[in-house]
């Protein structure tokens, strides 16, 4: 029974969050909106250069074609879950890192090797 209850103490000290999980959660998302917003801007900017035209602003508009709207959907739905999913990771890695003893972060940086 003791070994149990060791067992499910170590497990809870490895799940719970660390003293500053706000601050990581605060600094992912805050990540996550600069990241689509600079994605947002990429891919306005490469619709220019593809397209010679603005992007659709209002998909429902009967002046913007269905291969348009269903296009420039699909790219910006990707573009910016992509680049938020990028940032997020990359908030985690750091986040990860950061929380290791200087001795675990070089056998795990060995290990990545």
């Amino acid at each position: 029974m003791a070994k149990r209850a060791s067992k499910k103490a170590s497990k809870a000290k490895k799940g719970s969050a660390p003293a500053g999980s706000k601050a990581w959660s605060v600094l992912a998302g805050v990540s996550a909106v600069g990241a689509a917003a600079i994605s947002k801007k990429v891919l306005d900017s490469s619709w220019r250069a593809v397209t010679g035209r603005k992007p659709p602003t209002d998909p429902s508009d009967p002046q913007v074609s269905t291969w348009e709207a269903v296009t420039w959907a699909a790219a910006t739905g990707a573009g910016v879950a992509l680049a938020r999913l990028l940032a997020q990771r990359g908030v985690a890695a750091y986040q990860a890192k950061s929380a290791l003893p200087p001795a675990e972060q070089a056998s795990s940086s060995a290990k990545r090797s």
